[in-house]
């Protein structure tokens, strides 16, 4: 059984009469009213709370200059002088309008609580992500931009988290760490060690990942779905 909006009379699915283009508007001006029992995104929210500069993650929703902005890319600043910060690329949930701030990395900032729901990962078509309720097995298509980059590392049959802020969907949240093979790297050059310089490699997603020099093409290994990052290789 897949989600159906309300207001569509000829009853389509989230993508038919140009519903998917107006789920992508909706998410950032107010929530699209969903028939009843048909699509259950959320269960409870916490309170909102209090988090320091450096751990803001992509996916987190921020309070700030009394808007909401969805954290779309985090990039973590250790210069050679003064204090680390992070940079951090936002869109307004309502506008979508962009921002890139900073933010010190002792800095308080008002992270919003999102509603929760697990799904699993089905398909992606066109530009819209297919996701099913383990549940009750209903379907949703969401906009691939809920991701960004992050889209790349969907897996089939990956369980991940559908984020809401009264009732409008905002985002997705990935497992922390996937594991990927390495398509492309520079061989092993004797001599080098862990300590070395890291090298490029590009995994089988088509994302760049720099990598210890000992990684050879053909190994699997674990990446941060949080910043694109080697983490070590995978297990046997």
């Amino acid at each position: 059984m897949r989600a159906h909006v309300a207001g569509c009379r000829c009853g389509t699915v989230l993508r038919g009469c140009g519903v998917a283009e107006m789920l992508k508007t909706e998410w950032m001006t107010g929530p699209p009213e969903f028939r009843s029992g048909t699509l259950r995104i959320y269960t409870t929210t916490e309170p909102d709370m209090k988090i320091q500069g450096n751990e803001i993650k992509p996916g987190n929703v921020l309070k700030h200059k009394d808007q909401l902005w969805v954290v779309v890319k985090v990039e973590h600043v250790k210069p050679g002088k003064g204090g680390a910060y992070a940079q951090v690329e936002m869109k307004a949930i309502v506008g979508g309008t962009k921002l890139n701030e900073r933010f010190r990395a002792s800095e308080n900032v008002e992270r919003v609580r999102l509603e929760q729901k697990d799904y699993q990962y089905l398909y992606e078509q066109g530009d819209m992500l297919v996701f099913m309720d383990m549940e009750t097995y209903d379907q949703i298509e969401l906009p691939r931009e809920f991701l960004g980059d992050r889209a790349a590392f969907l897996q089939d049959g990956m369980v991940v988290t559908v984020e809401s802020h009264e009732g409008t969907p905002l985002g997705v949240s990935l497992p922390q760490h996937v594991t990927l093979e390495v398509t492309e790297a520079e061989p092993v050059v004797k001599g080098q060690t862990a300590a070395s310089s890291y090298k490029p490699a590009i995994l089988e997603n088509g994302l760049r990942v720099m990598v210890p020099p000992f990684v050879s093409a053909g190994e699997k290994i674990v990446v941060n779905t949080e910043d694109c990052t080697y983490v070590k290789r995978a297990d046997a």
